[in-house]
């Protein structure tokens, strides 16, 4: 096998397989790369969120500019709530509670304050908060509060404050790091509570907090009466089924515009990821097409010299496994250049992600990997193929010269 690489061997364009390397190790790059890049910033805009699961949607009013002229409101009322309790596709429902008193908050972070507003509570029933009840109760008495804040208020934080005044990003593993106050006051009274960060949520833009906490302050602090909800939590059985999109058009209800353009983003992330690939698919095929060419010039080269080799008793297979390892051997330096090439890039912009999304998981790589290993595979597997048919071409062209019938 060595002679016969030493006789092959002499033609060969070191520029021309150059070309061919780095041409395929940027489109195999850019494949890679996309793909791995769709795996981690998907769950940013599709994972589950952490304390209300995805079948559970927050439903408002639309506001129109006729119903503004007419002085018609957004908020819904009994005979609303209870018609869409009926309906056979929900199968629980649980209005939002809020505050009819003032209410503050203040978060610090290390002594240094992050928030200081006037704020606004939320509540929703028990039963559709996924926690720990031991976690997420109140009882009267208390001083402390369990609280859920919107995931807006970490993004908020991790990208602007926390870079302009030197201190750590938040994730969902450090929330003791979180101080905040709570000041109550209405009909008179005043009451400071501290709150208990619980995590974020993607699917509420205030403050949360227990239903009793909601009740028992409601009942203190406010002499008024409680006010219809402007928002509903609906747990349809399956919220994309022709039944739940045409009684919400019917209605004029529309899904919260947070968890709809989640789903555009995920939808153009998709989009832009399958055209960078393509593109980085186009790139390799024509790195491809160079690599045959250049193995059909030195096959044309060296023509005699493989004829004499066939003449002499060497298979076609043993001719060809020569030019064969060398496309194998470029191949699989490719993809290990190409696979550290991503995981380097992966470094660089994965912190912006969990600035972005605190509670992501890093995904393993090893998809993107077999992704990898299988382009290689198909590539090595048709570069064998073409090489040992040109062979066994030129056999069959000599023996035909020869007059030797097969």
């Amino acid at each position: 096998m060595n002679l016969i690489w030493k006789l092959l061997s002499k033609h060969i364009s070191k520029s021309q397989l150059l070309g061919f390397f780095f041409a395929n190790l940027v489109g195999l790059t850019i494949i890679l790369l996309g793909f791995q890049f769709y795996i981690d910033v998907l769950p940013c805009f599709t994972g589950e969120d952490s304390f209300m699961k995805n079948d559970q949607m927050v439903l408002t009013k639309a506001v129109r500019s006729s119903s503004v002229i007419s002085g018609q409101t957004n908020l819904f009322s009994p005979d609303d709530v209870e018609d869409l309790r009926s309906q056979p596709f929900v199968e629980s429902l649980g209005v939002f509670s809020s505050n009819e008193y003032h209410a503050n908050a203040t978060m610090s972070i290390e002594g240094n304050t992050i928030f200081n507003s006037e704020v606004y509570f939320e509540s929703v029933p028990d039963e559709f908060v996924d926690i720990d009840k031991s976690q997420w109760h109140y009882a009267e008495g208390d001083r402390v509060v369990p609280v859920l804040l919107p995931r807006s208020y970490i993004t908020m934080y991790n990208f602007g404050f926390a870079k302009s005044h030197s201190l750590p990003t938040l994730s969902d593993g450090v929330l003791g790091m979180v101080d905040i106050s709570l000041f109550v006051q209405g009909d008179g009274k005043k009451e400071v509570f501290t709150g208990k960060l619980i995590g974020f949520s993607n699917k509420i833009s205030s403050i949360l907090v227990p239903q009793s906490f909601m009740d028992w302050t409601n009942r203190n602090f406010s002499s008024q009466s409680h006010s219809q909800p402007s928002r509903i939590l609906v747990h349809f059985d399956n919220p994309a089924s022709k039944e739940v999109t045409s009684y919400l058009e019917d209605h004029g209800y529309e899904v919260d515009s947070d968890q709809m353009n989640n789903e555009k983003t995920a939808y153009f992330l998709r989009l832009v990821v399958a055209l960078v690939m393509v593109v980085g698919a186009l790139i390799s095929a024509l790195s491809f097409y160079i690599l045959l060419l250049s193995i059909f010039l030195l096959v044309q080269k060296n023509e005699d010299k493989l004829e004499n080799l066939l003449l002499i008793g060497y298979t076609t297979r043993s001719v060809a496994w020569p030019y064969q390892m060398l496309t194998l051997v470029l191949n699989v330096g490719i993809l290990l250049v190409s696979i550290c090439a991503v995981l380097l890039l992966r470094g660089y912009y994965y912190d912006y992600l969990l600035a972005l999304s605190p509670s992501l998981d890093k995904s393993s790589p090893m998809l993107m990997i077999a992704l990898g290993v299988g382009v290689v595979l198909v590539l090595s597997m048709l570069n064998f193929i073409v090489i040992h048919n040109r062979i066994q071409q030129i056999w069959y062209s000599k023996r035909r010269n020869n007059g030797v019938v097969s």
